[in-house]
Parts: structure tokens; sequence; C-alpha cells
């Protein structure tokens, strides 16, 4: 990836290794563009494996050291 101020280019490479875990980059100048790349590949997630969706966001919960929201909060 090349960054210049707000300016972002991913590689022919970067973008096809993006799209093997299901994120379209093609075209993500800036970093709303990615945040919406993002947001969508959620959303497709979210609809097709809500519990693959889990297990990421409890793991990236971790990595962080944050608790998850009330919603995502899981009762055993």
């Amino acid at each position: 990836m090349l960054h210049a101020g707000n300016a972002l280019r991913f590689t022919p490479a970067e973008i096809e290794d993006f799209r093997k875990l299901g994120l379209d980059f093609d075209g993500a100048r800036t970093p709303d563009d990615i945040e919406q790349a993002l947001a969508q590949w959620a959303a497709t997630l979210n609809d097709e494996r809500p519990d693959l969706l889990e297990r990421i966001a409890v793991e990236l919960a971790k990595a962080k050291g944050i608790p998850l929201p009330a919603r995502l909060a899981r009762v055993r």
C-alpha cells in the first residue's frame, strides 16, 4: 500500500490478496473507502455467516483488551 496524505493506493497483488478474504479494495483511494469496503464485507458476513462474524468480533475484542458491546456479549 502506498500512502500519501489522505490518499491510498494498493498494488494489484494486495488487491488480489484482499479479494481472497472477500474484501474488495479495488478503487479504494481514501480511509473512508476502506471503511466502506469493510462495512460491506461485515454486512455480507453477517448475512451469510453470523457465527463466523461473532468469532471474529470476540477475537478482535480479546486482542484489543476491550469488552464486547452488549448485543455481542455471550451468555453462558
